[in-house]
């Protein structure tokens, strides 16, 4: 079996051209995930500076909603603490003139009670003469 020259370089031409074709298809796949690769790193960088300012937004209105909460319960803690104290001082100034006139009553029935013990004894004292 002869086998010419030209043959033997066909055959090696016709291997050799889809192998370099091959080639240059997995250089072009290549470079596609290459810039794929690229464009999704910009993506991702331009989304995550988004969350990040929109992190930073939520924060500061939290933080601000926080504020005025707290200024808000503040405020209303002051105000319940000078209602306590007004109903504690009326409670106190009407305990005081209850307190002062109890006690004008329990004087003058004392008082009255002295009086009606003093004649009842002077009646018994009259009586046992």
């Amino acid at each position: 079996m002869k086998l010419s020259l030209k043959t033997v370089l066909a055959a090696m031409l016709l291997t050799a051209v889809p192998v370099a074709l091959a080639q240059d298809v997995s250089s072009d796949v290549k470079k596609t995930a290459k810039d794929t690769g690229t464009e999704t790193k910009k993506v991702a960088k331009k989304t995550g500076a988004a969350t990040e300012k929109a992190a930073d937004k939520t924060g500061d209105a939290t933080k601000t909603a926080a504020k005025k909460t707290g200024h808000a319960t503040k405020t209303a803690a002051k105000a319940t603490v000078k209602g306590t104290e007004n109903a504690a001082d009326k409670t106190e100034d009407a305990t005081e003139t209850a307190a002062k006139k109890t006690g004008s009553g329990v004087k003058k029935g004392a008082k009255a009670t002295g009086k009606e013990m003093k004649k009842a004894g002077e009646k018994t004292e009259d009586a046992v003469k």
